[in-house]
């Protein structure tokens, strides 16, 4: 419960009553509780899209609940999003594309891919059946937390300062089988055999996100992990509405 908690208080912004002890190590072992966090996220989206749906239009209740989701991380991985977009737009190496990630101003590559994904995500989750949308409002945030343990353990640091490097430190084969087996077996749960494709397509994409960030930056930094989140969780509704299309869901 304790790395439960230290998991919730660093992804997230929701204030707690009480605090835990947290040593450097325990912010590593915590990814084992990331998509716990997710599932957490998606369960208040869930409460939220109860209240909300007998009061607006679809499309204004999906949009708050993006609005939410955003202020309950403290847009914390949308950060890395426009971080990420501003050193891709930087012109020089490795290092110029760094520092770039390390300035705190949004420049206008990363303003505009934020207004991007942000309206993907958006559309795709309009786009959700609503007989399957209390499963997705569940799903899609776990699978970007997923994603981040994913794209974290055993990886190489783009640098040594940073949470992220502590994060990667910290990270094990343990915390990654037991994140994986809490996902695969939601998604299971919530989707059929139709969660195995979400998994395995999500984490096809962290891969290759994975590997692109290690030949470009020469390993992995919070922004690349917040990144990741994020195009993980617009690639999930993505694909939730493609397997519906598809007559996948009935």
């Amino acid at each position: 419960m304790r790395l439960y908690i230290i998991a919730l208080q660093f992804l997230t912004i929701i204030p707690l009553p009480f605090t835990v002890r947290c040593e450097e190590r325990d912010l590593g072992r915590s990814m084992t509780f990331f998509p716990a966090v997710g599932l957490t996220l998606g369960l208040l989206l869930m409460g939220m899209n109860f209240l909300l749906t007998p009061l607006f239009p679809r499309s204004v209740t999906d949009l708050l609940l993006l609005a939410l989701l955003a202020g309950l991380t403290g847009a914390l991985h949308l950060d890395g999003l426009a971080d990420v977009f501003d050193g891709l737009a930087a012109r020089g190496g490795r290092e110029r594309f760094l520092d770039v990630m390390k300035d705190s101003r949004c420049g206008p590559v990363g303003a505009a891919a934020l207004a991007f994904f942000l309206l993907l995500k958006y559309e795709a989750l309009l786009a959700v059946p609503d007989q399957q949308k209390w499963g997705a409002l569940l799903l899609f945030p776990l699978l970007g937390r997923y994603a981040q343990v994913q794209c974290t353990v055993k990886a190489t640091r783009a640098r040594n300062d940073g949470l992220g490097s502590t994060f990667i430190g910290g990270a094990g084969t343990l915390q990654l089988l037991a994140a994986l087996a809490m996902t695969v077996g939601l998604s299971v749960f919530l989707f059929g055999v139709n969660g195995l494709w979400l998994c395995g397509g999500t984490s096809l994409l962290t891969w290759l996100l994975r590997r692109w960030a290690h030949r470009r930056l020469g390993g992995i930094c919070g922004d690349i992990i917040g990144f990741t989140c994020e195009l993980t969780e617009t690639a999930a509704l993505l694909l939730m509405v493609a397997l519906y299309r598809q007559g996948s869901f009935g």
